[in-house]
């Protein structure tokens, strides 16, 4: 069944369930039941019934009349309900809503703090592991990061070079695991890890972002943010040996709030959040170059569509530009141009809105030579269809005008009521729901030409010219699907892009096979350079798929890639040929000393490699996957 329809049947009975007497929805999160739970003290708990009671009164009394749409800048209660209740009641009780909550004694706050995470406290916070001491807790101002941005390549291929890697085919049968940190409260690990000054970056589940040293795994520091951080982190560089340096990381939360974090000590800088739509998110990494942020800005407004009686939609993607160093917005691009205004009324009598949609849910690519970026939209979310969806940009550095624009999915406007018993507020389009998911790059061939390429949900890989936009060349890849098709993250090599390929189950009839696997096509013609088909180790285990959705990663010679199946396979570059691979899903004892293990590996959270040793999150526990809440660090063991 598709994952995305069995996540719309939970939200819809969470709505029918719980309006009780005030009339008003309460949606479920939007996240599917897992098939196992982390295997740790991270585990969730079950709600009991007095507990969900309780906390339902609460928010209903006190919460309800902002966050189910009478306040505009209030998360909708469906962004509520896919935090942990740990970071609801940090929120609560030292964040933003504590002016708010004065009036709730804590029994209250965490009351209301679990019944809108579904789920109880776990108790796992304790068990983060050891802080570093000693030398362990230096950080090493000689090793500035190889790459700031979350594509490895300010372009966005992905590639890590040679020296900074430090990885070959001839030392992959020494890998081994060296030490795994489990993220407490967790069933996914979707935060792409940064590695500077012998430490690892990487936001987690529950909103916290770890400093962790790169040799043991133990706690450098840790910084709380409002909400999940799904995004890769930014670090801005400096001068090796600087004794002056104070470099800053850069990363948005679910909540649409994007931070700036002192690297050395986890202090923040300045926090802002980059539109003021209630449903507002950051799930693709910022961008760092030449001083300025450059923020791409999604939204989770398909999942509140569900209810009739939710005005769909008002949302509209966009990128936002600020000074690194001050947080100030320089500007912000909308995908579309004019706000959503009322275009009638849905079968319930509500009002409908449009324009809307064509969210950013990708890493912007750098083009320093033309002065412009590259971001992929994704679909409209009611009518009338815009010729901006599923399309990609190029915007001005400087200025934030639109330079050009290619649409490659016409038409596509689409919302989870589609696929729902109450499709009232299904636009006439009803989809196919085709984003550009994967990050745009900028790729340059042997011959001296430069393209832009995007990959599409649609199994579709687009070739543009940097210049105009023109379609240079465009392949047929996979089969497509709601999640892909080509889902988070392509690489690239020389003259050739990897592409990975998920093709999961997701109830649609199509003319084609599915197709899963990694595949290469030369970047002159888009022809296939080779093709290395999934092979299905699934074996009917729950929640399995044998696809590839997370970004791929790409050294000299190789291509690691990590499958919905939980396997982490390195691949030759050259034949597409498995040289090594790990079972992620396996049970690790974590630093901390809990069993936990992961799960699929999804998100744009590719792997990471640096002198020898690979980085890699596993754990995918949403729309119907395998939960997980490990970060996995492999290197050179005995041969």
């Amino acid at each position: 069944m598709n994952s995305r329809i069995l996540v719309a049947a939970g939200v819809l009975a969470g709505l029918l369930a719980a309006c009780g007497d005030s009339g008003k929805p309460d949606e479920k999160p939007a996240v599917s039941a897992p098939a196992e739970t982390p295997a740790s003290t991270a585990a969730p708990m079950a709600l009991p019934a007095a507990t969900a009671d309780a906390g339902k009164a609460v928010y209903q009394s006190v919460c309800a009349s902002c966050h189910e749409g009478q306040m505009p800048k209030a998360p909708h209660i469906s962004m509520l309900q896919i935090m942990s209740p740990e970071s609801i009641y940090r929120a609560l009780t030292e964040g933003v809503m504590q002016d708010e909550a004065a009036s709730l004694d804590d029994s209250q706050k965490r009351d209301v703090s679990q019944y809108l995470a579904t789920r109880a406290f776990g108790t796992a916070s304790a068990q983060v592991g050891a802080s570093c001491t000693g030398k362990a807790a230096e950080f090493d101002r000689a090793a500035p990061p190889s790459t700031t941005n979350w594509g490895q390549q300010r372009t966005n291929t992905r590639l890590i070079d040679a020296r900074a890697a430090g990885l070959s085919k001839d030392d992959l049968p020494s890998l081994k695991l060296l030490w795994a940190f489990a993220y407490p409260d967790a069933l996914r690990a979707r935060s792409q890890p940064s590695l500077a000054a012998g430490a690892v970056f990487v936001g987690s589940h529950d909103g916290t972002v770890f400093a962790l040293d790169q040799e043991t795994g133990c706690v450098r520091w840790t910084y709380h943010a409002s909400a999940e951080v799904r995004t890769g982190i930014a670090i801005s560089p400096w001068t090796a040996g600087d004794a002056q340096a104070r470099p800053a990381l850069y990363f948005g939360d679910l909540l649409g709030n994007v931070y700036g974090v002192e690297a050395f000590t986890g202090r923040e800088l300045w926090r802002m959040r980059a539109d003021t739509h209630p449903n507002a998110t950051i799930t693709g990494s910022p961008s760092l170059h030449d001083g300025r942020l450059y923020v791409p800005v999604s939204s989770l407004e398909v999942t509140p569509a569900l209810d009739p009686k939710f005005e769909c939609c008002k949302f509209r993607g966009s990128v936002v530009a600020y000074d690194a160093a001050s947080g100030e917005k320089l500007w912000q691009t909308y995908t579309i141009e004019t706000p959503a205004a009322v275009t009638g009324k849905n079968r319930s009598g509500t009002d409908m809105y449009g324009p809307s949609g064509a969210p950013i849910w990708n890493s912007p690519a750098i083009d320093a030579k033309r002065g412009q970026l590259y971001v992929g939209t994704g679909e409209n979310y009611s009518s009338p269809a815009t010729l901006t969806s599923d399309a990609i940009f190029a915007i001005d550095l400087k200025s934030g005008k639109v330079k050009w624009s290619y649409q490659a999915t016409p038409n596509d406007a689409w919302n989870t009521s589609c696929d729902s018993p109450t499709p009232d507020n299904c636009p006439k389009e009803d989809g196919p729901d085709f984003d550009f998911g994967a990050a745009t790059m900028l790729a340059s061939l042997s011959d001296g030409r430069d393209l832009v390429l995007g990959g599409q949900k649609s199994g579709m890989v687009t070739a543009l010219d940097p210049a105009n936009g023109k379609l240079v060349w465009n392949a047929k890849v996979g089969r497509g699907g709601i999640q892909g098709g080509i889902h988070f993250g392509m690489a690239a090599e020389g003259d050739i892009l990897y592409v990975p390929i998920s093709d999961g189950e997701d109830g649609r009839t199509y003319p084609e096979k599915r197709q899963p696997g990694l595949y290469a096509l030369d970047l002159k013609t888009g022809q296939y350079a080779w093709k290395s088909p999934a092979v299905d180790v699934c074996k009917g285990r729950k929640f399995c798929e044998p696809g590839i959705s997370a970004a791929i990663t790409a050294v000299p010679g190789l291509v690691l890639a990590g499958g919905m199946d939980g396997m982490l396979r390195v691949h030759d570059g050259a034949t597409g040929k498995v040289l090594w691979e790990n079972d992620t899903t396996a049970e690790v004892t974590a630093t901390s000393g809990a069993r936990a293990h992961g799960g699929s590996i999804g998100g744009a959270a590719g792997p990471v490699v640096s002198n020898g040793r690979v980085f890699v999150n596993s754990g995918y526990g949403i729309y119907g996957h395998m939960p997980g809440n490990v970060l996995l660090v492999f290197g050179p063991g005995d041969k």
